[in-house]
């Protein structure tokens, strides 16, 4: 059996796939926003180790809410920041960590839980389509994302071509603004404190499930 791609190669593979089928003016305004995101992105306001994390409670998208004090209370917390659900790139992660890392999380037990800025009545479509068996935190307003430092508003000039061809983010997620997370993975600790953070202003790359793992292993002690 040959081995599962990372989720870097697979979002690779979209951008390929994009060049070869996508009409240039659209790709075009893609890659500037996302060149543009890592030239602009405040590094030093980004979620860290060593952070300690306020409590926080988020919507989940088919009912009840993701409580970080509850969740902790059985183990580290794994918060998987995405963009919204109708996102390709976001469905190819996601797709991969419900197969590469939910598992092994689950087995050290820790806590996977999805956020994106979505209203939950958009947002769970993404669950139920792919029947995630970790709960997906509706973070509207990005209150939590805007704590970690990892939010950004798309640029002018991509808000104008979304426009142009009858897009509108605020519609798309429900709250009427165009700000979004960056894609992120943040492990916080049982004393709430964050122990491994990685945040990507591209889009198209991703954090692997390998080094995330390893973080929470770290965690969890290891039997006498």
């Amino acid at each position: 059996m040959s081995p599962t791609p990372s989720v870097c190669k697979l979002l690779a593979d979209l951008h390929a796939y994009r060049l070869e089928h996508m009409a240039s003016a659209d790709l075009q305004v893609n890659v500037d926003q996302r060149r543009l995101l890592e030239d602009i992105a405040d590094r030093d306001a980004f979620v860290k180790p060593g952070d300690v994390v306020e409590p926080f409670s988020l919507p989940e998208v088919l009912g009840g809410t993701v409580d970080l004090e509850q969740l902790l209370a059985t183990g580290p917390v794994v918060l998987l920041f995405f963009r919204y659900e109708g996102c390709p790139a976001c469905n190819i992660a996601l797709r991969h960590y419900q197969a590469e890392l939910y598992p092994p999380l689950a087995a050290l037990g820790a806590t996977l839980v999805a956020v994106s800025p979505q209203v939950p009545g958009k947002l769970a479509a993404i669950r139920n389509r792919f029947g995630f068996p970790f709960p997906v935190g509706s973070d509207t307003g990005n209150g939590l994302a805007r704590r970690f430092g990892i939010t950004f508003t798309a640029s002018p000039a991509s808000q104008a071509h979304a426009r142009a061809r009858g897009g509108d983010l605020g519609e798309v997620l429900g709250t009427g603004a165009w700000e979004l997370p960056m894609p992120t993975i943040v492990v916080i600790g049982q004393d709430r404190v964050v122990r491994f953070a990685d945040v990507h202003p591209d889009w198209l790359v991703r954090t692997e499930a390998g080094v995330v793992i390893d973080a929470v292993r770290a965690l969890v002690p290891v039997p006498a």
